[in-house]
């Protein structure tokens, strides 16, 4: 009734069989890599062989897993051009050249594509965006050597490992906290991505992968270079985010933080190079501050962004976009204020009446963001301020409304047939008063209601919400 127009039916995802029949065909023949499979299985082996490593990177198989990762995953293009859409096709001609050029040791990976992504708090994030081929081989490479390292890895580091979410790291930190480790330190690593040490982390990479040829790999990865307005910069270091392997080569080098810490025997939550120490004084924490900051920057060769690096209070503490507050029962989580911020302004975009959008399209995107933001922080409490929140999206989207219906002739039509009296409907639709104070009147409150947005296919933060604390 809102909106007429129908969205257009996304299109299917393209048939794999041609993989498919790849990873059949393998399957069929013995002996050369038939341990592959087995490499999943961590506790079954006491150690891993890693003299060849990269015949098993190669192998059809892997190439496969890592190809529906890849698409899964999707992403841009890199300096190429190549799509995601068009990785299938190239893999049909060129998967034996490709290998052979990796066996042999002569390929050479192509420089990284720099994206400036703007952080909430005004700086901004530098990515890196591999090509697509680029990011299939990396993606490989780090589905074969994860299983070496992650065995090894703290029980207190949760990015980016198998089976370890952020929610994970969240509900320790408040284990920690109910024990009575009532202050943290939060160490905030400054541009941890553009400041690693190539040499520092190649020789811990080194400590157990035995196959020199995946070593001199990696290191071209590192050393790739980033294109920058047409303009190759080379990479002496850091690990450009974006790519696959990235990720667990932060891991590796941050787990000499990890080893050290649980060496001195303290308590503490690791997300990637987001890392929380859990003290029970100040005067204890500021100590630990200056200790594991020359650690940082001695050792592994890494810059504390010391005006954010601070020892406070959990309450008053962002970890993981959670904090944190004294209830019943102890600590408990609640989003902090700069999520509801981010949430928000994403929605702004969204809802911005001057952006020319189909409302079904809008409503999606809407409902993609809303989803995935509350399924993300269903373990706070923030039931009433989710409703506020819904009703001032709701405003949002009658004031959209509105303005697409731009002329007098069309509100009054429109109101009429939404069960306004004609009189009425001619009388609001011949208003002078602006979308937002519109909005929020009563005629559209009444006419375009709640239960009209719902049946359109809007979800509510607050349902969606009930929705994940029950499941």
């Amino acid at each position: 009734m809102i909106v007429s127009t129908n969205m257009k039916r996304t299109q299917k995802t393209k048939d794999l069989d041609c993989l498919v029949e790849v990873e059949l065909e393998t399957q069929g023949k013995q002996g050369v890599y038939s341990d592959l499979s087995a490499m999943s299985n961590l506790k079954a082996k006491s150690k891993f062989n890693t003299e060849n490593l990269l015949e098993k990177i190669v192998d059809k198989r892997n190439f496969f897993e890592a190809y529906k990762k890849v698409v899964a995953n999707k992403g841009g293009h890199g300096i190429d051009g190549m799509r995601v859409d068009e990785l299938l096709p190239y893999l049909q001609e060129h998967y034996e050249t490709l290998k052979a050029s990796l066996i042999s040791g002569k390929y050479k990976p192509q420089p990284v594509r720099r994206e400036e992504i703007p952080k909430p708090n005004g700086g901004i994030r530098l990515l890196g965006i591999p090509t697509v081929v680029d990011r299939l081989i990396q993606q490989a490479i780090n589905q074969v050597i994860n299983p070496i390292f992650d065995r090894g890895f703290s029980n207190s580091s949760y990015g980016f490992r198998p089976k370890r979410s952020a929610h994970m790291a969240l509900k320790q930190a408040r284990r920690h906290i109910n024990e009575g480790y009532r202050y943290v330190v939060d160490m905030d690593l400054e541009k941890f991505f553009d400041n690693v040490n190539h040499d520092l982390l190649m020789s811990l990479v080194s400590r157990k992968i035995e196959d020199k040829r995946v070593l001199k790999l990696i290191r071209k990865y590192l050393n790739s270079g980033i294109m920058l307005k047409g303009m190759l910069v080379k990479s002496k270091e850091g690990t450009p985010q974006g790519g696959p392997l990235s990720p667990l080569l932060s891991n590796i080098l941050l787990d000499e933080l990890d080893k050290e810490l649980e060496r001195r025997g303290h308590r503490f939550c690791r997300y990637a190079d987001d890392c929380n120490i859990y003290v029970k004084s100040m005067r204890a924490g500021e100590r630990v501050l200056r200790s594991i900051a020359k650690f940082l920057e001695q050792k592994l060769k890494l810059k504390v962004n010391a005006e954010k690096s601070a020892v406070s209070s959990p309450t008053k503490r962002k970890f993981l976009g959670y904090s944190f507050y004294y209830g019943k029962g102890g600590i408990k989580f609640r989003v902090h204020d700069k999520s509801y911020e981010r949430l928000k302004d994403k929605i702004r975009m969204i809802t911005n009446g001057n952006a020319s959008m189909n409302f079904d399209y809008r409503i999606k995107k809407l409902n993609e963001i809303i989803v995935g933001w509350v399924n993300y922080f269903k373990l706070a409490d923030m039931k009433r301020k989710l409703e506020d929140l819904d009703q001032w999206i709701r405003r949002r989207l009658r004031a959209c409304v509105w303005k697409t219906w731009k002329k007098i002739k069309t509100r009054a039509q429109n109101l009429i047939k939404l069960g306004v009296p004609r009189d009425k409907a001619w009388e609001f639709a011949n208003t002078r008063k602006g979308y937002w104070r519109i909005s929020g009147s009563p005629i559209l409150n009444k006419t375009i209601t709640n239960q009209r947005l719902i049946n359109h296919g809007f979800k509510s933060v607050s349902s969606q919400y009930d929705k994940f604390r029950l499941s």
